[in-house]
């Protein structure tokens, strides 16, 4: 994807594996600014936005993956549902959102919402979203099927206050977080029960951790909760982030530097199980192989695959010719070289 600007089309391309011949190229327009491409059921999804009188709309442009055809273009950005059908929403910020289920191939419409005065949630697996969660500013808290649009649980979830909450899915939890008298509550996702509440926590952010409930807090520590009972497990001021993989966790260690240093951790106790040292780290699709990629100072690129189950990291190659800006692909990485405006493509084996 090659960027437009005020006098000039952009343009789209498709490039066959492993030769890099070309195979089809579409322009983009000069009044609208494209930031992903996502590959989904045949079909080439370009998401940004366009430039009009009244400002920026965010639009997402479907082509045909084969052959660059133009398929569908709607307002929003978009998100995969585990049917293989797409979210769209639209407007938000200062205006309101609409929501819109399409199905891939030709934009139809499954069901939509428009005026909301909401923030959105979703809860997003493995094959893709199956929640959508409406946090509307002046009203209850909504949880529907997305696949459906069927409202599962309506609530009320605001403090006595009436003042604003914050939200997270966290799989089958909701988390409703008061940041104004620092109380944290947990609701069952589908039916808004009631299940724990925490006071006195000044909470920044909220992380899914596989077993237990991570939750960043206002003096840089991270905790880890029982998800049954809120109550805190191990608390670190160590780690930065952390994410469950392969039954453990990996976590950044905080103010590393411009690379990230990864660490494994047990998620019920936090004890540190390995050490998996500093990378630009690439995840091969949901679930897929963990790679990282590192600069040689004498020149190119260290790539390895690390095992978090193991604790360890594999050396994969060292590419010479690579001076960085790369990206992940399944099955591939793509890297800038010395040449101007150059890159070259390497298969991932084994």
């Amino acid at each position: 994807m090659e960027p437009s600007n005020p006098t000039q089309e952009g343009r789209l391309a498709a490039y066959r594996l492993s030769g890099g011949e070309p195979i089809w190229q579409v322009p983009l327009s000069s009044e609208a600014r494209y930031w992903g491409m996502t590959s989904l059921s045949g079909m080439l999804l370009a998401t940004g936005y366009e430039i009009g009188p009244e400002g920026r709309e965010a639009r997402t442009l479907a082509l045909d993956r084969a052959t660059g055809a133009y398929r569908w273009q709607q307002p929003g950005t978009v998100i995969e549902l585990t049917d293989g059908n797409l979210l769209l929403r639209s407007g938000g910020e200062t205006e309101r959102s609409s929501l819109r289920v399409v199905d891939p191939c030709c934009g139809t419409v499954r069901w939509q919402l428009s005026g909301i005065s909401a923030d959105l949630n979703v809860r997003g697996t493995e094959n893709g979203v199956d929640r959508v969660v409406l946090n509307q500013l002046d009203g209850p808290v909504e949880v529907r099927d997305a696949i459906t649009g069927a409202v599962l649980a309506r609530a009320d979830l605001r403090p006595p206050d009436g003042g604003p909450i914050g939200l997270d899915v966290m799989n089958d939890l909701l988390l409703a977080i008061d940041r104004g008298s620092g109380t944290v509550t947990a609701y069952g996702l589908d039916r808004l029960d009631r299940r724990w509440t925490r006071t006195r926590v000044n909470v920044d952010f909220a992380l899914d951790c596989g077993p237990v409930l991570c939750m960043r807090t206002g003096n840089a520590e991270l905790q880890a909760l029982d998800r049954a009972t809120g109550e805190v497990r191990w608390r670190s001021g160590q780690w930065g982030w952390a994410w469950p993989t392969d039954g453990r966790l990996m976590a950044n260690v905080s103010g590393a530097g411009p690379l990230g240093q990864y660490i494994v951790l047990d998620p019920l106790t936090g004890r540190q199980l390995a050490d998996l040292g500093r990378w630009e780290l690439y995840q091969l699709g949901v679930g897929g192989r963990l790679v990282g990629l590192r600069r040689i100072p004498d020149g190119g690129v260290l790539v390895g695959e690390l095992d978090i189950g193991a604790g360890a990291v594999r050396t994969v190659d060292v590419l010479p010719d690579a001076t960085g800006d790369c990206q992940a692909i399944t099955g591939y990485l793509v890297c800038s070289t010395a040449a101007p405006s150059s890159y070259q493509l390497w298969k991932l084996v084994g």
